[in-house]
């Protein structure tokens, strides 16, 4: 069977409207370590008796596609009242259309839309529609191996210097969470047959030795419209190496006219579980029926993701066997940062979530002198219990009742109860997310440990007819700028910093 021919829909990685539209991927957003992916649809395609249309359930409500499609990224949606219970009840081959689409014979209409039941708002529930990115994709996507996170490929991509235009390899796909960051560092324009561009096309090479993860790598980027960016290869590369068939080219022109089918990368990612396995087939040396996968006039960089040290030892010394320079290993290390205003003070007392202790020296003062008074009282207290130990009960106790009144109030105290009612209620004045000092706190362990990076650089072609090319340059520079005298030289630098300011002016 014939692979499809590549999507011409723009991609909503790569660039997106400002609203949801009908097959396209879009996240409902629930909380910020659960995130929903759904290809939008305005018609149940997979017929599952919903009144609404096609409708994604979650934990926080049901929520018809109706409700989505057309509306702007970012926006609150909230849930509707479906009937759950309601699916399967309408019986399966009620349309004839629908079992058209089932066939692939036949498209939505308009009338299956209009047949739709309007969805109702629930009363509880809602979630956020949010457009997909590489970040909230490797958050939401469907683990199928190890996945590189976030914090990794990001420092990956920028070490290997992938920018637009940028041939990537990339060897153990996995889950395609570092191949989805790496299409948007290297895009640089979808590749075209009727005309050509003067820019070099950024292009991903994927290539998985899995059959089943290399199927379901190669329908999601069908799906999420990356087919003509990322073209995934299912092969093992430690004996095949890196060639590719004669109708694969990163170029932007047609793919069967291309008469030099080797791909020519200059960044290269290995997440391998043996990668100096692969490391011989990525070398500057061609011959007729093995040519090299580098591009010969940018110099090579590659990295190779390993969790065991014992893996990195063997790599590093196959890269240097291989004529690799500027070796280094890397270990990424995050901590979780919790951000929170901190309240200090005696009168946070009693408040949730707070520091009841002096905030400064006058409150720690004026708490040791409370302290005192409070001491003075109550030894007060004992002296005059004891001299009316001859005295009646009664009297003794009226007595003693109304003396510590009066030397409370004397002494300006309060009791605690009393304290903690007048600070309660000064809450309804106060502006708490305001107050405080904005503090940060890390976690007291490490836990993002995945693996280690090993980078490394591969110079280069350079033989006699390069240096030969850059002497010629360096001389024809050397003659430009011996015949400019020195005050010419001066007059053009002082042009070019006015035109430098001019342009900051209106650029602010």
């Amino acid at each position: 069977m014939d692979d499809p021919p590549p999507s011409q829909q723009p991609s909503t990685f790569l660039s997106r409207g400002a609203y949801a539209e009908a097959d396209s991927l879009a996240l409902i957003y629930l909380k910020r370590d659960l995130q929903v992916p759904v290809v939008l649809s305005e018609v149940d395609e997979q017929n599952e008796g919903y009144d609404e249309g096609k409708v994604t359930n979650t934990r926080f409500g049901s929520f018809p596609h109706s409700t989505l499609i057309g509306v702007p990224w970012g926006s609150q949606i909230r849930a509707s009242a479906v009937d759950t219970g309601s699916r399967g009840r309408r019986p399966q081959d009620s349309s004839a259309n629908a079992q058209k689409r089932k066939r692939g014979t036949d498209t939505p209409d308009s009338a299956d839309v209009e047949a739709q039941k309007a969805a109702k708002e629930a009363s509880t529930g809602f979630a956020y529609l949010i457009p997909p990115t590489p970040e909230t994709w490797t958050s939401s996507l469907p683990h199928r191996t190890q996945v590189v996170y976030t914090p990794d490929y990001s420092f990956i991509l920028q070490r290997l210097r992938a920018r637009p235009g940028t041939v990537l390899i990339e060897a153990g796909a996995g889950s395609g969470s570092f191949t989805h960051a790496a299409v948007r560092s290297v895009f640089s324009g979808y590749p075209s047959s009727s005309s050509s561009t003067p820019h070099r096309l950024g292009k991903v090479f994927s290539f998985e030795f899995h059959e089943s993860r290399y199927q379901s790598l190669k329908a999601e980027l069908l799906t999420h419209h990356l087919d003509s960016l990322v073209h995934p290869i299912h092969r093992d590369v430690y004996e095949e190496g890196f060639q590719l068939p004669p109708s694969v080219h990163p170029s932007n022109t047609p793919l069967a006219s291309q008469t030099d089918p080797v791909v020519q990368a200059n960044a290269i990612f290995l997440d391998l579980p043996a990668p100096w396995l692969a490391l011989p087939h990525l070398t500057r040396s061609s011959t007729a029926t093995r040519p090299s996968a580098l591009d010969p006039r940018t110099a090579a960089r590659i990295c190779t993701f390993s969790p065991c040290i014992e893996q990195v030892q063997r790599t590093i010394t196959a890269l240097r066997a291989h004529g690799w320079m500027e070796i280094s290993m890397i270990e990424l290390a995050a901590h979780r940062l919790e951000t929170r205003r901190e309240r200090v003070g005696l009168n946070e007392e009693g408040l949730h979530g707070t520091n009841a202790s002096p905030a400064d020296v006058e409150e720690a003062l004026s708490k040791l002198r409370e302290l005192e008074k409070r001491a003075a009282i109550v030894q007060a207290q004992a002296q005059a219990r004891s001299s009316a130990e001859d005295r009646g009960p009664e009297s003794k106790e009226r007595e003693i009742g109304a003396r510590e009144r009066r030397e409370r109030l004397e002494a300006g105290l309060v009791s605690r109860q009393e304290r903690l009612r007048g600070i309660k209620e000064g809450l309804k004045g106060r502006e708490l997310w305001r107050e405080g000092r904005l503090v940060h706190r890390l976690e007291p362990e490490v836990k993002t440990h995945t693996s280690y990076l090993v980078f490394a650089v591969l110079p280069r072609v350079w033989g006699e007819e390069e240096e030969r090319r850059a002497r010629v340059e360096v001389r024809a520079l050397g003659e430009e700028v011996r015949a400019k005298s020195k005050r010419q030289m001066k007059r053009e630098a002082k042009a070019l910093r006015i035109e430098e300011v001019e342009g900051k002016a209106q650029a602010s």
